[in-house]
């Protein structure tokens, strides 16, 4: 993995209300995730070793939350990558269009959740990797 000198994704930290009943956080659109939610969906019981993500995609930009457990999210642009250990459910990782995520080091329970800026588009996702780097090459970056 090369060393990325310029982060790729971005950790937010999300507000934090904290209460002996139990804490509570909240993700407002266009307040603390830098877009309006369209779509909300969320990973849970991956089997020990597998992956999640594997794709990019042109247009939608996602933020990623363990609100449960933990996993690692490794952001690629075609020429750095970087890792990201989510562990608290109070923060989440903003990832931009045209990154290649991959997900995995879930642990036991672990539950990710997802908050999208568009609603399902099949041709808005790059699913093979080699693909992407073309794409990336074809927009000059």
């Amino acid at each position: 993995m090369k060393e990325n000198k310029a982060s790729i994704g971005k950790i937010i930290s999300l507000p934090k209300i904290v209460d002996p009943r139990g804490n509570l956080s909240v993700a407002e659109g266009m307040k603390d995730i830098p877009f309006n939610v369209s779509r909300v969906y969320w990973t849970y019981d991956v089997p020990s070793g597998a992956f999640r993500g594997g794709h990019s995609h042109k247009h939608c930009r996602e933020f990623i939350i363990a609100v449960s457990g933990s996993f690692t999210v490794t952001l690629d642009d075609g020429i750095h990558k970087q890792s990201f250990l989510l562990n608290h459910p109070y923060q989440g990782l903003l990832v931009d269009t045209d990154t290649w995520r991959t997900l995995d080091d879930f642990s036991s329970g672990a539950v990710c959740l997802v908050l999208a800026e568009s609603p399902f588009d099949e041709s808005d996702y790059i699913r093979d990797y080699n693909e992407y780097l073309n794409y990336k090459a074809s927009k000059g970056k």
